[in-house]
């Protein structure tokens, strides 16, 4: 997969692109590991993400880079059930936390998938207690449609506000 690229960089300057997973970052990426008080809400790792892309069949991940360097994971999938994309699987690397790189990566994301001929929409969920994501989801256009029995929120946006 090529280099999907917004324009958009973090708060140090460096560019966020997605990138797909090859030879070369594969290890970095699922290396990725989130905060410790985030683990309720993700996986430990990246390398549970890939696994799941690997093995499923249904994800596709992608490399978050700030510059050069790897410092994250995001994956995208298409729901036939629903007919809609769906992002899942976003980590950012502890030390790169607090940069802006889960916004442009979302934001990255989003705008690769809305340019999709049959993408009218992207969905993903989000527990009810992830406050920060929750409002970051929010900042960029997702609308909470509804909440299941496990805590989880149902999110989804058709046009991207920021």
């Amino acid at each position: 997969m090529k280099m999907i690229d917004a324009g958009l960089s973090d708060r140090q300057g460096r560019p966020v692109t997605l990138r797909g997973i090859d030879d070369e970052n594969w290890r970095a990426v699922a290396d990725v590991v989130p905060r410790d008080d985030q683990r309720d809400w993700v996986a430990t790792s990246g390398a549970r993400y890939l696994l799941l892309s690997e093995r499923e069949g249904v994800w596709t991940s992608l490399a978050v880079y700030a510059g050069d360097e790897v410092a994250g994971h995001i994956m995208y999938a298409f729901d036939d059930d629903d007919e809609r994309y769906w992002i899942g699987g976003m980590l950012v690397d502890e030390p790169a936390q607090r940069l802006g790189i889960g916004r442009a990566s979302i934001v990255t994301l989003v705008s690769y998938l809305l340019e999709l001929e049959d993408c009218d929409a992207v969905r993903l969920s989000v527990h009810d207690e992830n406050t920060a994501a929750r409002k970051l989801y929010g900042s960029v256009g997702f609308t909470e449609l509804d909440k299941d029995e496990d805590g989880d929120w149902t999110a989804e946006l058709t046009e991207l506000t920021s």
